[in-house]
Formats: C-alpha cells, structure tokens, sequence
C-alpha cells in the first residue's frame, strides 16, 4: 500500500480533532471563568483555574493567588476553589477545620448560600452569554436583507442569457409580485409558484426606470450549504454545486429537488452535479430525520441534508445591535427549546434515540463545520455552547444543576443535606451521567 494514499484521511482526522479541541476548549473556557470570576466578586478564593486534565504543561500565578495552568488532556477543564479537596469540588474537611472565620467565608463551603448559588449558576449562564456575543457579532457582521428585494451578487450558475445585474430592484418575476421576505408564508408560496424554469422574466428597477430583465429560477437547485453526518456530506456535495438532474430527470428549482428527496422512500438518487464548469455523477441515500416543527412536536421526512440558496445574494443593510441582540437571545431561546422538546420526544419514544450524538458525533461535526470556514465553526461553537450551559443546568448531582437543587434544599430546610446523602447523590449522578456518555458514544458507532 502506498502510504501517500493514507495522508488525506490523516489530514481529515486531524482537522477533525483540532476543531473539536478548539471548540471544547473555548467553551469550556468561558464556562470556567463564569465560576471564577463570579467566584471572585462574590468573595470565593480560587485557588486553580486549569484548562484539561492531567500534567500540567505550562501555569503561572496571578496577583490574587490564583494558579493558572494548562494541562494536557484538552477534554475539559475545572476551577478549584480553596477548600475544595478536589477538581470535583468535594469538601476538605481536614482542612476547613483549621481555618478561621474569615478564613472559612473565603471558600465554596464556608461561603453564604447566595455565593455559593451565584458562583455555581455563573458557569452556565457564561456559556449562554456566550452563544449571544456570537450570534450577535455574527448577524450584525452579514446584515439583514434590504426591502424592497434587490440583487447584490449573481451566483455562478450554468444557465446563460442572464441580463439581470447587481444592484436590480427586483417588481416582479414572471408576472408574480414580489412579496415581503419578512411574510415567510407569502414568500415561500410564492418562490413554489414560479415556473419550474431555468431563465424567468423579471421586471426590476434599475436606476430609476422600469425594465424587463431575463434571470435565473429564484431558487434553483443550488446548494446553499451541506449539513455535518448528512447524505449531501457522506457523497461530497458542498456549497456552490448545482444539481442539474436526480435520477436523470432534470430539475431547476430547488423545491423539485426537495419533493423528489421527500418521494424517494430512501430509495438511492443518482444526482447531476454542476461545480465550476464540470458536470459529476454522485449517489446518495436519503435518511430519516426528526425535524422540529415551529408549532412544537418533530415531525419524520427523508433528507439529504443540503439547504438551498438563491441565484442571487440579496443586498443587505446594516443590523443595529439593539435589533441583532434581540435575535440572538431569540437564537439562544430557539436551541435551548428545540433541545428539550427533541430529549423530551426521545424519552417517550416520540423519535429516535439516534438524535443524541456524543463526543465523536460533535467532534464530527465540529471538523466538517471548520472545513466549511470559519464563520460556520464560530457558529457551531456558539450552538454547542448553548447546549453545554443547558446539560449543565439539569438536576443531576455532579452537574451545575444538581449543586443548585441542593442549595434550594438547603435554602427551605435551613441545613444543607448531609454528607452521607450528598456522597450517595454524586454516586448516583456520576453514574448516570457516565451511563449517557457511554449510550451517547454507542449512538455515535451504530447509528446510521
């Protein structure tokens, strides 16, 4: 065997493990600090800020005592605060029974109920803060579409006699008028009412004077962008390819390429792709997916994993921070509820257990987001990082959540639970966290 033939997977692995890295990482890293720093303002003293496991490669101590480090399994991180015997945060008995009052009030054990509350809730709400900062950078950096709809850049596509130009306002397209995008409903019923043609007549403004213009299917069948673990990414498709025909009957808008996959039955579908000028031959399988509906509830349909994209890149204006702030936080919202709906509907078997993917399933994707560039890496890390702060939250001793359950026990009872319960409880807790890790990297093998 030619051992040159085996660099390209190496190259993908790395890639793969690199972004993974580099994701956990920076999440894990905002998640940390939210305990520090909160920590801090509440009068907790840190004592270890370590970002992985293990040897420790490089640390250094800052002017409050705090011994920053990283060490050299890149799989997490902790905060070790003074009185805690562990990474894990258990109490140091032998040591607390030595300090002094003032002493005590500077640990996580010895602190007032509300620090200890606040410094545990940071974590969390760091990471969710997080995914705002992102998305909204994000969405403020590409705008908004401009109304009325105007043409900012035609996308190379293989159809010619195109007389439509940048800058186009666009009136109507085959006699259709052009409904406002923020009407999604109207707007989607009316790109399915077109001609399924490759050229369509437009009547557009251009600079001040009504014209008639020949231009591209709206939404041909251009593919906007190829989801991770998907049919379109196991075959090769990527952004920018143009399916010319499924199973040689050709096809030139986008939603007869979406019945067809809806049709299949996941049947195999010969498709005749369009990249830069050379025509391909690739296959692919479609696969059952449970798709959120906007009402609650999934809902199974056969896909292939590509999103569509116009023949144009519509002209955008700019998106004020008040406006892109709100959208974010509605982002953030929009995960952390799809989230819960999909765990519910896996729990009484509404879908398939195969929607939760584990620590191979995300590095997966975190290398096939890197490889489609760096804003969809930075928007993936902000998804996962709303899904991190989310797992944290849930009541289940050893997580965030399960630390808080017991500060609201403590907060009613008037005595936090004892430390046989509490050993109990984190036994039961790491066990069943441990049981999901290993269900999750079972799915991440067998699924399909």
């Amino acid at each position: 065997m030619d051992i040159t033939s085996l660099l390209p997977q190496f190259g993908s692995l790395f890639m793969t493990l690199a972004a993974f890295v580099v994701a956990l990482s920076v999440i894990v890293a905002v998640h940390e600090f939210g305990h520090y720093i909160v920590g801090r303002w509440s009068g907790i003293k840190a004592e270890v800020f370590s970002l992985g496991f293990g040897p420790v490669l490089m640390s250094r101590v800052d002017r409050h005592g705090t011994r920053w480090q990283v060490a050299a399994l890149p799989f997490g991180g902790y905060v070790k605060f003074l009185g805690d015997a562990d990474a894990a945060s258990g109490r140091d008995g032998a040591a607390m029974a030595t300090m002094s009052p003032e002493r005590r009030r500077q640990t996580m054990h010895g602190a007032p109920l509300w620090a200890r509350a606040v410094t545990v809730a940071a974590g969390p709400v760091f990471n969710f803060a997080l995914s705002i900062v992102i998305f909204t950078a994000v969405m403020m950096g590409s705008g908004r579409v401009a109304e009325p709809l105007s043409v900012g850049a035609l996308a190379p596509l293989p159809v010619e006699g195109v007389t439509l130009r940048p800058g186009d306002e666009i009136v109507t397209v085959a006699g259709l008028p052009v409904p406002d995008r923020a009407r999604a409903e109207d707007f989607t019923a009316f790109l399915e009412a077109l001609p399924a043609q490759p050229l369509l007549d437009y009547e557009v403004r251009r600079e001040g004077r009504l014209v008639t213009a020949r231009g591209p299917q709206i939404m041909p069948p251009l593919v906007g962008g190829v989801s991770p673990q998907s049919a379109a990414f196991d075959a090769g498709l990527r952004a920018g390819d143009v399916i010319l025909a499924v199973n040689a009957a050709p096809v030139h808008a986008f939603h007869e390429l979406r019945a067809i996959v809806e049709g299949s039955d996941g049947a195999p579908l010969a498709l005749t792709v369009w990249r830069g000028g050379e025509v391909l031959a690739l296959t692919l399988v479609p696969r059952r997916i449970d798709e959120p509906q906007p009402g609650g509830g999934f809902r199974s349909e056969w896909r292939i994993g590509v999103a569509g994209a116009m023949a144009f890149e519509p002209a955008t204006e700019p998106l004020g921070p008040l406006e892109a702030i709100g959208r974010a936080v509605a982002q953030t919202g929009a995960i952390i509820g799809n989230s819960l709906s999909g765990l519910y509907h896996m729990v009484t078997g509404a879908i398939s257990t195969c929607n939760m993917s584990g620590p191979i399933g995300i590095a997966e994707v975190s290398g096939a987001m890197a490889s489609q560039g760096a804003q969809s890496f930075i928007w993936f890390i902000a998804v996962l990082s709303t899904a991190v702060g989310l797992i944290n939250l849930f009541p289940v001793p050893v997580l965030d959540g399960g630390h808080l359950v017991f500060y609201a026990y403590e907060a009613v009872a008037g005595r936090p639970p004892s430390e046989g319960a509490l050993r109990v409880l984190m036994a039961v807790g790491l066990a069943l966290i441990l049981s999901l890790m290993a269900f999750a990297v079972f799915n991440d093998i067998f699924c399909p």
